[in-house]
């Protein structure tokens, strides 16, 4: 009893951020999905570091190599990580590349190790990576693409670019749907008609032709930056009416609580009551709805890449990628090439779980 007493108590003391961490752990695929999202996102910060290869790193000996084998047993015996010497020939027949192993010399992957060299973030050069291909040997756990990259390091230098996409384009949508949502929710009137019918007419549009049709009025000759946040403004103009409708239904109903009223008595400012008083209720809320959103512009963002109306090399990432595998012949003959398909598909999947969990999380009728 006194146990049970104890955890009432407990629980009645928590704070508001700790009612919803509690009931957020609850949800497993939730937590699953966290666990997953939280390194790739560090992962980002240390892109050259975690990649074995450098960016523009070309092996011609070895082009649409097949996902080259780790092995750990050499002839019975446990020798570590290691891979073999692969050579390749061209099939006159079939036109097609096929490798083969030399089983006699095991080759070990190196660790903690000096390799292609890089500027980190731009800024510092160095050449420390986590994994080195072996020395005199290749390591391609995923195979390679036409001009002979390895694909694991491009997977994970796009993600870079496709994870991020994602943040930043939530980020700006964030900030309008909260401006225009909370003037139209607030203030009512002549100001609220025209942020519904101008919500009302993007939302009316539909948004693949004008997604191409924006990506492509983008001029070839701008930089790869500026073409990154070029395709993440439009993504973000394209999806805040969504979010300004749920913040101004939200504002509706609040303005007319009692501490609101009480707020505008003393003289409060719209400005400070609409920051200070209206969107720390449901704040919690919208957090769950910009995490749901994130995934819808990362698939956008591939799919633009993929009709090559959005990113462009020397810009890498999943869609950029994926843009090399759209004829049959990659996928009959180099299936590889669309190993990019499942980090799309993995943090989509994540991002939904962690939408689901902190909407229930949120919610205080959910339990």
């Amino acid at each position: 009893m006194a146990e049970g007493s104890s955890y009432s108590e407990k629980y009645m003391r928590a704070s508001q951020r700790q009612l919803i961490w509690w009931r957020f752990r609850k949800h497993r695929i939730a937590m699953v999905a966290l666990v997953f999202l939280v390194p790739a996102y560090l992962a980002v910060f240390f892109t050259e570091i975690i990649a074995p290869y450098g960016l523009e790193t070309r092996n011609t000996q070895h082009i649409f190599m097949p996902p080259q084998p780790i092995h750990l047993f050499h002839e019975g015996r446990f020798i570590g990580p290691f891979t073999y010497k692969t050579t390749g020939t061209l099939d006159l027949d079939t036109l097609q590349r096929r490798y083969t192993e030399d089983r006699s010399q095991p080759q070990p992957i190196r660790f903690l190790c000096s390799g292609d060299r890089y500027e980190f973030w731009g800024l510092v050069e160095g050449d420390f990576h986590l994994v080195c291909p072996p020395e005199g040997g290749t390591l391609f756990p995923l195979g390679t693409d036409r001009l002979g990259h390895d694909m694991l390091s491009r997977l994970i230098h796009g993600a870079r670019i496709s994870l991020t996409v994602g943040l930043v384009g939530v980020t700006i949508s964030f900030v309008l749907g909260l401006l225009f949502g909370g003037l139209a929710g607030y203030f009512g009137g002549r100001i609220d008609w025209w942020v519904q019918r101008t919500t009302e007419t993007l939302r009316s549009i539909p948004e693949l032709p004008l997604w191409l049709a924006l990506s492509a009025a983008l001029p070839v000759t701008w930089s790869p930056i500026v073409v990154y946040f070029g395709i993440t403004i439009i993504l973000a103009l394209l999806d805040w009416p969504a979010l300004a409708r749920a913040v101004r239904s939200k504002l509706l109903s609040l303005r007319e609580e009692d501490f609101t009223a009480a707020a505008v008595m003393m003289g409060a400012k719209p400005s400070r009551i609409i920051a200070r008083h209206l969107l720390p209720n449901f704040m919690s809320h919208l957090i769950a709805s910009a995490s749901l959103s994130i995934p819808s512009m990362i698939l956008a963002e591939t799919a633009l890449s993929f009709l090559g109306l959005g990113l462009r090399p020397p810009i890498t990432s999943w869609g950029v990628l994926l843009s090399e595998a759209q004829n049959i012949e990659a996928v009959a003959l180099y299936p590889w090439l669309l190993f990019p398909m499942v980090p799309v598909m993995l943090t989509v999947l994540a991002f939904s779980f962690l939408g689901d969990g902190l909407r229930d999380a949120v919610d205080p009728y959910s339990h």
